[in-house]
């Protein structure tokens, strides 16, 4: 539930932007791909701040080491109310997402490390359900809060929920949570293996996937299918339900069968993405359409997590924060695709196109990693490497 709590928290202020996009540009004479880039500095922030803090936290108890991750949050959001400027919150924003890709990489593994191993996959999904119900209630009453009162009331908001979740923290942990054992340089290794190359590859696609379109969401919603402000705030509670179904029931695909589930995901990505080029246009059938490509993107999140974790089995804190770095990268390139498409003329009803683009490139690469796996003779439901048989001599030993 602390996790959780927190996860709320962070996943309110990584995508409540996206619904104060006009209100942030209109108010710091920006345009609205320059305010989408704030995304991308997010994002970017989470990539590159994840191992520094991943090395940074690595040998400090557990528990202090989230504890630390949600200060520099409360701080960052903090930065992010008070901005004067443009290039002043974009600054606030990456001190704030310094934060992001540690405590959700570290927390994962604590996650998991509380349950049997059949339920791994689960744990982190209840996890990440935090930052689901963010886009449930974070999101669109963070929208609704910033057009009513100003943008900044918002991040105001995100402060105190900050605060509530450090609380939650620091009075639910466990107090005996160890620190990581092995070396820095074995840990590294470990993570130059191909397959967990890909599944870091995977992750960055699906995350670019999802931002190339959920950045632009809102001026979709306005400028296409011709819903009021108003309306875009009950869209994304609506949408905010999908990511939260999607992201338990891939907790539970996850644990079932792993990879095969990651493989169906990305298909069925790709053909919800381009219905939503002709739904788009329509509100009703928007709406819909958005409820379920919510719920098939989230339901990735956590198998690509566990994934990543159980081929870096010799480093999983550091590959668990390292995923996270991979998934913000992939927001900030997604977001970065998609503003680079629109300045040069694409129309705001095509930019899921792009989105399906990147994830007919995640369904690849996945099926790419499922043959490594066969030729491997790996065929554990979550993914896990099963022990070698033992061979005759060791058997009469």
């Amino acid at each position: 539930m602390a996790l959780a709590m927190a996860s709320f928290g962070i996943g309110t202020t990584e995508f409540v932007i996206m619904g104060l996009l006009p209100d942030v540009a209109r108010d710091l004479s920006a345009t609205i791909p320059q305010a989408g880039l704030l995304v991308s500095g997010y994002a970017l922030g989470v990539a590159f701040g994840a191992p520094i803090l991943a090395v940074a936290t690595a040998r400090l108890d557990r528990r202090l080491a989230l504890l630390l991750l949600i200060a520099i949050f409360i701080v960052g959001n903090v930065l992010c109310a008070l901005a004067p400027s443009y290039a002043l919150l974009m600054g606030a924003r990456i001190v704030t997402a310094f934060s992001h890709g540690a405590f959700f990489g570290l927390g994962a593994i604590v996650a998991s490390e509380l349950v049997p191993p059949q339920k791994k996959v689960q744990a982190i999904a209840l996890m990440f359900m935090g930052l689901t119900l963010a886009n449930v209630l974070g999101v669109p009453f963070g929208t609704a809060l910033g057009q009513a009162e100003g943008w900044r009331a918002t991040f105001w908001a995100v402060v105190g929920i900050g605060v509530v979740a450090a609380a939650a923290l620091y009075a639910w942990l466990p107090r005996d949570i160890a620190p990581a054992g092995g070396r820095l340089i074995q840990e590294v290794r470990s993570l130059g293996r191909t397959q967990v190359l890909l599944a870091m590859l995977i992750s960055v696609l699906a995350s670019a996937s999802l931002f190339s379109v959920f950045t632009y969401i809102t001026p979709i919603l306005e400028r296409v299918s011709g819903d009021s402000p108003h309306q875009v705030t009950w869209v994304l509670l609506l949408l905010g339900v999908g990511l939260t179904i999607g992201n338990l029931f891939g907790g539970r695909l996850g644990d079932w069968r792993l990879m095969p589930s990651v493989i169906g995901g990305f298909a069925l990505l790709i053909l919800v993405l381009a219905g939503f080029t002709v739904t788009d246009h329509l509100s009703g059938l928007s709406v819909a359409t958005l409820f379920v490509w919510g719920a098939v993107a989230f339901a990735l999140v956590s198998p690509l997590q566990m994934r990543v974790v159980n081929e870096a089995s010799g480093a999983p804190n550091l590959a668990s924060t390292l995923n996270q770095g991979a998934f913000n990268l992939g927001n900030a390139a997604g977001a970065f695709v998609g503003d680079l498409a629109l300045t040069h003329g694409l129309s705001y009803g095509n930019v899921p196109w792009i989105g399906a683009g990147l994830a007919a490139a995640g369904l690849a690469v996945a099926l790419v990693s499922y043959r490594l796996d066969r030729r491997s003779g790996i065929h554990s439901p979550i993914g896990m490497r099963q022990p070698e048989a033992p061979t005759a001599m060791q058997m009469t030993s």
